[in-house]
């Protein structure tokens, strides 16, 4: 199989809006399920915090780099045989400006596979739980990579804090990830869909741009001798495929308006999926 680079899959969504893995870049037949193969992808994709460690003492740490230590998700994906397809970035690509990003979130995987997507549309920063920013030679890391932690120690204090460098960085050019769900769920439900990222769209006067994932390939461990600590690794299954969709850009207007226009069409392409929502 030919290993496809970043620069295939760049290439891919800004000349068609799209990208899927060809079969001649993915393994012939898809690796069993079981602990090695797990492994071998939470090795796989974990490597970035390393990777982005080390860097970073050294200067050498930049968003291009981060964004292809991130890339190894799509690559370790199809080392396994698995399919990686990305569709609907047309309109994105059509508005020439920042925009606030809202994603489902599933599982580790997605924080991991969006950057490399989301750098091909220009600069971005994103919200990440700090507890990832604590974690040894990190901190910097993070802060280099555009990361803005949310904590739950002062999680009002943080939020304030979050909408202040959010307006800043939209205002200056960036555009913006959150996961509005707060935490890894497989079921989309409205009950839990935070409302701050259209907030925070509706503050900076920028529309959304919604996102949905299909990473069920490695759901959170919920049970067994392992689920504390390493939870966000749980057992890979190669029969399903990683999927990632973007959405019309809705136009910035009122938080309300923009935050159920996200949602409804968050849920359709879920339900349309098969996946399970809570409207």
């Amino acid at each position: 199989m030919k290993c496809v680079k970043m620069e295939d899959m760049v290439r891919s969504i800004l000349e068609t809006g799209a990208y899927e893995t060809a079969d001649e870049n993915r393994a012939a037949k898809r690796a069993k399920p079981g602990a090695l193969t797990t492994l071998r992808f939470s090795l796989g994709i974990s490597k970035v915090f390393p990777m982005c460690a080390l860097c970073e003492p050294f200067g050498l740490l930049t968003i291009d780099k981060w964004a292809r230590f991130c890339f190894s998700t799509v690559q370790c994906a199809e080392r396994l045989g698995m399919k990686v397809s990305i569709d609907g970035c047309r309109d994105r690509l059509a508005y020439k400006g920042p925009v606030m990003y809202l994603c489902n979130h599933m599982s580790t995987v997605e924080t991991i596979l969006l950057p490399p997507i989301l750098h091909a549309f220009g600069p971005f920063s994103y919200v990440a739980k700090a507890s990832l920013a604590h974690l040894p030679f990190l901190e910097k890391a993070a802060a280099r990579t555009r990361m803005v932690p949310i904590g739950r120690k002062s999680p009002r204090e943080d939020l304030v804090n979050m909408l202040k460098i959010g307006v800043e960085r939209i205002n200056a050019g960036e555009s913006f990830l959150i996961f509005p769900q707060g935490t890894r769920d497989s079921v989309f439900r409205r009950k839990v869909y935070s409302s701050i990222g259209a907030k925070l769209a509706e503050k900076a006067r920028c529309p959304i741009v919604p996102v949905v994932v299909d990473t069920r390939c490695q759901p959170v461990r919920e049970k067994g001798i392992f689920s504390k600590i390493f939870k966000d690794y749980g057992p890979v299954d190669t029969s399903k495929d990683i999927r990632c969709s973007f959405g019309p850009v809705i136009p910035a207007g009122k938080a309300r308006d923009m935050h159920e226009a996200a949602f409804d069409w968050m849920a359709s392409k879920l339900e349309e999926w098969n996946l399970p929502v809570e409207r």
